[in-house]
C-alpha cells in the first residue's frame, strides 16, 4: 500500500481511478466467492475500460472531492491546466472508445452473457483440469486482480493525452481515428459472422435477419465441422480478437503520436504497455481457447491451424503456397473449407 501511496503522491490523477479498481477488484472478488461464478469481471469488462477514460477526457466536469463513494473527482494537487479544460485529443479517444463499448455490450448481450447465470465456458473447463486450491489462488491473483488492473492501465493513454497541451488534433489523430473506427467496423462483422455461424450451429436455420457482411450461407457440413471457417474467419483464425489488440495499439499511439509527445526515447516501452500486456492476454487466452477447439475437433482443427494463421490474415495466402509445394494444400482445403468431408466431425 506504501507503493500505492506513493505513486498517487508523484501522479495525483491517478488517485480515483486506482481506488475505483481496487473497489472493482474487491467486489468481482467477493460475488464471485459468493456466487461461485468467476465470471463476474467478464460482464464489467464491457464498461471499465470507458469509465477510466471518461474519467481523463472529462476532467473539467468533476468537482475537487468525491460527493458519494465511486463518485469521480480531481484532487486539488493536479494542475490546473491539465483539469481546466478539456484535452481535444482525450476526447476523440473517448468517442472511439464508447463505440468500442457499444459493439462489446450489444454483442456481450445477444450472446447472455450479462446473466448472473452464464459463466465463460473456460473457466469451467479449466476448474475441472486443476486442484480447487489452485483454482481459487488463479481466481484471486489473475481473474479478480490481473484482469482488473489491466483494464484500469487502458484508461492510461488518455491521461497521457490530458498532460499534454491542450492543442488542436493533427494529422496523425485523424489518421488513428479513422484506423479505429475502421478496426471496430471489421471486428463488428466478425463479430455478427461468428454469431450467424453459432446460431446456425445450434437451429440448423438460416437467419433472415443477419446484418449486413453476415449474410453467409452455412451449411450442414460447416456446422458438422464445429467452428467457422468462411467469411473473414477464413483468413484468421480469430478476426475478432486481431481487430481488438489492434484498436488498443491504435488508443495507445494517440499520445504518442502527437506533436507533443516526449522524444521516443523516453520509455517508449513502458508507455505502450497498456496494449502490450493486452496483447499478452489475448495470445496466452487464444493459445488456451485453441487446446479446447483441438481436443473438440483434433483432424479439422489441426488442419485450420495449419492452413489459417492465428491472427494475422497476411500468413494465410503464404501458408497455403507453403502447403501447396508439400502437396498436401488440397487435403487441408477440403477439411477446412470442404463440404464433404466426414473427419471434420466433432468427436463425442
Amino acid at each position: 500500500m506504501n507503493a500505492l501511496h506513493k505513486l498517487i503522491e508523484k501522479e495525483p490523477l491517478l488517485e480515483w481511478p486506482i481506488k475505483y479498481c481496487l473497489g472493482v477488484t474487491t467486489s468481482t472478488y467477493i460475488l464471485s466467492l459468493l456466487t461461485g461464478n468467476v465470471s463476474q469481471v467478464d460482464r464489467v469488462w464491457t464498461f471499465l475500460p470507458a469509465i477510466y477514460t471518461a474519467y481523463y477526457a472529462l476532467l473539467p466536469l468533476w468537482p475537487s472531492s468525491a460527493p458519494a463513494y465511486f463518485y469521480p473527482y480531481v484532487p486539488n494537487e493536479v494542475n490546473k491546466a491539465v483539469s481546466g479544460s478539456f484535452s481535444p485529443r482525450a476526447l476523440l479517444m473517448l468517442a472511439l472508445v464508447l463505440t468500442w463499448m457499444c459493439r462489446l455490450s450489444y454483442n456481450t448481450w445477444r450472446r447472455g452473457l450479462f446473466s448472473l447465470k452464464e459463466e465463460d465456458y473456460r473457466w469451467d473447463i479449466l476448474r475441472q483440469k486443476v486442484p480447487p486450491w489452485l483454482f481459487q489462488i488463479f481466481n484471486l491473483t489473475f481473474i479478480a486482480i490481473a484482469q482488473n488492473v489491466l483494464l484500469f492501465l487502458l484508461g492510461i493513454p488518455t491521461m497521457m493525452a490530458v498532460v499534454q497541451p491542450h492543442t488542436h488534433l493533427s494529422t496523425p489523430d485523424y489518421v488513428l481515428a479513422f484506423l479505429g473506427f475502421a478496426t471496430l467496423f471489421v471486428e463488428f462483422v466478425a463479430d455478427n459472422q461468428q454469431y450467424s455461424f453459432q446460431t446456425f450451429k445450434r437451429s440448423g436455420v438460416l437467419e433472415r435477419n443477419e446484418w449486413f457482411c453476415a449474410r453467409i450461407p452455412w451449411t450442414k457440413h460447416d456446422a458438422e465441422r464445429g467452428f467457422a471457417t468462411k467469411g473473414l474467419w477464413a483468413w484468421s483464425r480469430h478476426p475478432n480478437f486481431l481487430c481488438e489488440q489492434l484498436f488498443w495499439i491504435i488508443i495507445n499511439l494517440f499520445p504518442l503520436l502527437s506533436p507533443s509527445a516526449p522524444p521516443p526515447s523516453m520509455g517508449v516501452v513502458v508507455r505502450l504497455a497498456p496494449c502490450l500486456l493486452l496483447c499478452l492476454l489475448f495470445f496466452s487466452s487464444t493459445k488456451f481457447t485453441e487446446s479446447i477447439s483441438l481436443s473438440k475437433y483434433p483432424v479439422a482443427y489441426a488442419a485450420y491451424q495449419q492452413r489459417v494463421g492465428m491472427f494475422d490474415p497476411l500468413q494465410t495466402p503464404i501458408r497455403g503456397v507453403w502447403l501447396k509445394l508439400q502437396g498436401t494444400k488440397a487435403a487441408i482445403d477440403e477439411l477446412v473449407y470442404g463440404q464433404g468431408t466426414d473427419k471434420a466431425k466433432k468427436v463425442e
